[in-house]
């Protein structure tokens, strides 16, 4: 009995290993595009991630079919909206990386930016894991990649001595 008990709890441990090896680096990737972090110093990411995977690894036995790849990264989003909300009071106050492609958007932006356009998550999948409506997910993805694409650019400084009135210069 304690053979087979040591010989399951070998092949489980050799499974989860070979998922880690093959999904930890897209999923810190993830994790470093969620939290905005620069690629070389993201210890929020790496949290975020090791508890993705410690939550993965708890359910291993339970998965029963599941990829364990979408309960990782379901577990990665949730926690990554929890955490901003409750640390930081409302979405938007995290500080991310200035340097960051990503830094413009706010956390809730970016976590539907890297669900639908990097995980390549459904919008109907990306709005049931956040409670949203499918439309709703589909907006803010338009908007959070608009905002990437065509960011703002700062306003010109107008001339010494010119009085702006109804928008022009005078």
């Amino acid at each position: 009995m304690r053979d087979r008990q040591v010989a399951r709890d070998a092949r489980r441990a050799g499974e989860f290993q070979a998922f880690v090896a093959g999904a930890a680096g897209r999923l810190l990737h993830a994790a470093t595009l969620l939290t905005a972090e620069a690629p070389d110093a993201n210890p929020r990411a790496r949290r975020l991630l090791t508890r993705a995977l410690a939550h993965t690894y708890a359910r291993w036995d339970r998965l029963h079919g599941e990829d364990p790849y979408d309960c990782a990264r379901q577990y990665l989003a949730g926690r990554f909206a929890r955490t901003v909300w409750y640390r930081y009071g409302v979405p938007g106050r995290a500080r991310p990386d200035p340097g960051s492609p990503l830094a413009a958007l706010p956390p809730r932006d970016r976590l539907i930016l890297v669900l639908r356009l990097y995980e390549g998550v459904a919008e109907e999948q990306a709005a049931a894991l956040l409670g949203l409506p499918a439309d709703r997910v589909h907006t803010v993805c338009d908007r959070a990649a608009a905002t990437l694409l065509h960011p703002a650019r700062p306003a010109a400084p107008h001339p010494a001595g010119t009085v702006v009135r109804g928008g022009r210069a005078r």
